[in-house]
């Protein structure tokens, strides 16, 4: 099945994808900010750059979207019609780094927790953050 936008235009889509500061990843920073948690961003020394660090608590959030990190079961993770090998291989491939990066995360004694995008659409959203503050919560208290 051939693309229904041209070459051009499909590269200009794809383009304007961000990989930093998305809308969830934005709502649960100011989620978390608000309610006086204090942490840092995209930590280039931890593998897989997590979205958001807590170094005191030893913890990290990584905030993915259904579709590029290939969310099972999920209405928003649907492959493309078109090169569909190329995007089975590439979310694979995302999927693999997500897991290796969590497990050495792990082994070295952090804790990692996986938010995905539908877990903060409006009919999720309250249950989900309110199950982030209660983790850390607990994580903050299991420090002192």
């Amino acid at each position: 099945m051939a693309d229904v936008h041209t070459k051009e235009i499909r590269s200009y889509n794809m383009s304007q994808i961000k990989g930093k500061d998305t809308k969830p990843e934005m709502l649960v920073r100011k989620f978390l900010f608000s309610n006086g948690f204090r942490y840092r961003l995209h930590e280039k020394k931890l593998p897989g750059k997590p979205d958001i660090v807590f170094p005191k608590l030893k913890t990290v959030i990584f905030i993915h979207g259904c579709y590029w990190h290939g969310h099972e079961n999920c209405k928003y993770f649907v492959l493309p019609k078109t090169r569909t090998d190329w995007w089975s291989q590439k979310i694979s491939r995302n999927k693999e780094l997500d897991l290796i990066n969590s497990d050495f995360l792990a082994n070295k004694g952090w804790i990692v927790i996986t938010i995905f995008e539908c877990e903060l659409k409006p009919a999720k959203r309250d249950a989900t953050l309110l199950r982030l503050i209660g983790k850390l919560n607990i994580i903050q208290t299991d420090k002192k």
